[in-house]
């Protein structure tokens, strides 16, 4: 086992890594939306961005694994993995009704 490969520190990573890729693709699609290369925001439009939005940022902990998976940081990977089907699961439920008509 590595030095610092710990399930603690993937659920750490896991947590944050979402919220931040949440703040950096909602401020890349208010960029978007300025420059005029995405449409503006309508009511129709709002929530399908917002879930998008949500599941693009859960994915962002894709990367920091497929970093991690090279490196052979097997626990880590799984605190993040965890937290990401967490995530997922809240994702679910939060869009239920919008998903499943």
């Amino acid at each position: 086992m590595k030095q610092n490969d710990s399930v603690w520190i993937g659920l750490m990573v896991g947590a944050t890594i979402p919220v931040i890729g949440f703040w950096v693709i909602g401020n890349l699609f208010d960029f978007l939306t300025v420059q005029g290369i995405m449409d503006e925001l309508t009511v129709s439009t709002m929530g399908r961005r917002q879930r998008t939005l949500a599941l693009l940022a859960i994915l962002c902990n894709m990367l920091a694994v497929q970093v991690l998976k090279r490196k052979r940081f097997d626990e880590i990977i799984r605190g993040i993995l965890l937290v990401s089907f967490i995530y997922c699961g809240v994702w679910v439920y939060y869009f239920r009704s919008s998903l499943f008509l």
